[in-house]
């Protein structure tokens, strides 16, 4: 029998410290992003290019709105190589146009060359880009994946060539690296800046994709402008397209998004922009510990005083006054005229627990800008075929020490599917948020109202099933995102808590709109029941006692209409009851109601059929009577027959 060798031992190398420490560098922020470009929405080439116009459209509306311009945006999508199997990305070429300020030539490179640049990182003000990351992110995976440099042409002055720049970035020192440099009129009138960027991807439509995007923004942002020319479109022949260039308004005289064969536009309905927002100082509840010992350290201010007023807001003297006295010991006394430079670490502790356990007022909410009750129908018009709209806009409220504001607003009925679920469109700053549905707070909101209150039909644990869309957003000087993708809200209990109230406010008018429109349905019904045997009823009765037969019809054809007065409801113009004596729902500014002919959404079985209110009285313990059914019910009918709304 043959011996067996065993293997030989290898010696295993062993390290020292000098060894280790050789190998030791300094990692990039481009180059840990790189390899992590998941955090960024570049997940898959179906997302990348999302990721890309959302970055792009972002930064194009926030430039215009600062600059006080209408924003007037083109995306267009080019397919350069098509995908060679189904289940292969393309390669495509995205270019994204604006009409905003420009950008001066200096800073071109480091806005689309560097991660983390950007002057929205610092500030409490509301803005839809917060990192200085997607833009730059953007054209870093073009790079990575075509090798193809992005192409910026910018124009900061109306009466001066544009500057076209082509760059890529040098991961590995996080820094911009120019290839061409020049100037040239190849640019349309007037300021403004084109973004073109190479990439593997994947195009297509539906949930998620790049048209749905445009929708909601055009949805939550009505004061834009926006043409989008998908690839199927981008080759078209503009000779060939249609003749007429301006959207018109529908049969309603509404403006809504049309499809022509060159391109799809998405109209502007409001032609005021957003109220600008002002930017604020931090909060002390939303400053830590550590951020506080180093804004101590680092300012200017020479005294304690002037330091709480120029550092923080919310901070009057009076407070100063309880803060340095409640920090303040037998060995050390502080007081609003003390050094900041004599303050101690620990002592630096105290008056920043101090200050946290102050009665402060809430941070001022002028660098919020909320959509507006208006400018959400407008924009749930323009982008939603219903037939009842409602919006309600909360009081600012606080979390961590920043200020937000939720919104909110359901679209009914008309065209909407009536068999499936209710479709929630979710935005934060006015950005729709795409992706990660079932980890947003907003979504949990949506699935933690009881909509079968409003009549609506829901599951346990989903959203309501029927002609619904649900529309919030919430709007924030920092939002605080799940991950850096910005893809799904955190779950704070303040946050959900003004997200349900919000939803509430809609629902209950949503409620009372499904409730006239059941009745009106019953009362119609009832009546013709009562006309098909009123002229039997008159004969037989003239017949017993010789009353005049014509009479008695035209009698009992009265009652029959005035106890189904309902059924006559109508609207005007405006969508407002012309016979509603009550009509708190139709007339208010936060609900607009459409006629609804040939739409049977509202009641096809997809809405909970509301049963005829029964007032019962209330029994106490101690009695253990209830009150019968015949009486009730006989209470009830006349009760409803009284007004036309059973007001």
């Amino acid at each position: 029998m043959a011996k067996t060798t065993a293997p030989k031992k290898t010696k295993r190398s062993k390290a020292d410290a000098e060894s280790m420490a050789s190998k030791q560098r300094d990692i990039s922020v481009s180059e840990f992003f790189a390899k992590n470009r998941h955090l960024l929405g570049f997940d898959n080439p179906r997302k990348a290019l999302l990721t890309t116009v959302k970055e792009a459209v972002d930064n194009a509306l926030d430039a215009c709105e600062e600059a006080s311009i209408l924003p007037e945006i083109e995306v267009k999508i080019e397919e350069v190589t098509a995908p060679t199997h189904a289940s292969k990305p393309g390669r495509y070429i995205v270019t994204i146009t604006d009409n905003g300020p420009g950008i001066v030539r200096k800073q071109v490179e480091n806005i689309f060359g560097r991660l983390l640049y950007g002057s929205k990182f610092h500030r409490l003000k509301m803005s839809r880009g917060q990192q200085g990351i997607g833009i730059s992110a953007a054209g870093m995976y073009g790079l990575m994946t075509t090798g193809k440099p992005m192409v910026i042409t910018t124009r900061p002055k109306k009466n001066k060539p544009a500057h076209h720049l082509e760059l890529a970035m040098d991961t590995t020192k996080n820094k911009p690296e120019v290839t061409v440099d020049i100037e040239t009129d190849d640019f349309p009138d007037g300021t403004g800046t084109r973004v073109a960027i190479e990439m593997e991807a994947k195009f297509f439509r539906g949930k998620g994709s790049v048209e749905t995007y445009l929708e909601q923004t055009a949805i939550s942002n009505p004061h834009c402008s926006i043409t989008f020319i998908p690839p199927d479109k981008a080759n078209e022949n503009p000779d060939l397209a249609e003749s007429k260039e301006s959207v018109e308004a529908d049969e309603q005289g509404i403006l809504r998004t049309q499809e022509f064969s060159d391109r799809i536009v998405y109209p502007r309905t409001v032609d005021e922009l957003p109220p600008e927002t002002e930017e604020i100082k931090p909060h002390p509840y939303g400053v830590e510990l550590g951020t506080f010992l180093t804004m101590l350290n680092k300012t200017e201010e020479k005294q304690l005083s002037g330091f709480f007023r120029k550092e923080f807001c919310r901070v009057p003297p009076s407070t100063v006054k309880e803060v340095t006295a409640a920090a303040s010991t037998k060995g050390n006394s502080y007081s609003g005229s003390t050094w900041v430079k004599t303050v101690e670490s620990k002592d630096a502790e105290k008056i920043y627990k101090a200050l946290q356990e102050a009665k402060l007022r809430s941070p001022p909410t002028d660098c919020l800008s909320p959509i507006g009750v208006k400018q959400m129908l407008a924009g749930l018009l323009k982008g939603v075929k219903a037939e009842f709209y409602t919006a309600s806009t909360r009081k600012p409220s606080v979390y961590r020490g920043n200020p937000f504001q939720i919104e909110a607003a359901i679209a009914f009925g008309g065209e909407l599917p009536g068999d499936q679920q209710a479709r929630v469109i979710r935005y934060a700053n006015r950005v729709p948020l795409l992706h990660q549905q079932s980890a947003c707070s907003s979504f949990k909101s949506v699935i933690d109202t009881s909509w079968k209150n409003y009549g609506m039909q829901q599951p346990r644990g989903g959203v309501p099933v029927g002609p619904l869309v649900v529309m919030i957003h919430m709007a924030s000087v920092w939002v605080p995102f799940t991950s850096e993708s910005k893809d799904a809200i955190a779950d704070y209990d303040e946050i959900r808590k003004e997200m349900s109230l919000a939803l509430q406010e809609c629902g209950r008018k949503l409620g009372q709109y499904i409730r006239r429109r059941q009745r009106m349905k019953r009362d119609a019904q009832k009546r013709d029941v009562f006309e098909r045997y009123i002229g039997e009823i008159s004969r037989a009765c003239n017949y017993l006692t010789g009353t005049d037969t014509q009479e008695l019809y035209d009698a009992l054809l009265a009652q029959a209409k005035a106890r189904t007065e309902i059924a006559d409801a109508q609207l005007d113009d405006e969508g407002n009851f012309i016979k509603d004596s009550a009509g708190n729902l139709a007339k208010a500014d936060d609900v607009i109601i459409l006629d609804s002919v040939g739409s049977n959404n509202t009641t096809n079985g997809t809405v909970a059929e509301a049963k005829p209110i029964v007032k019962k009285k209330r029994v106490s313990k101690s009695s253990g009577k209830s009150t019968s059914k015949k009486r009730t019910t006989k209470k009830s009918s006349k009760k409803a027959a009284a007004g036309l709304f059973g007001a």
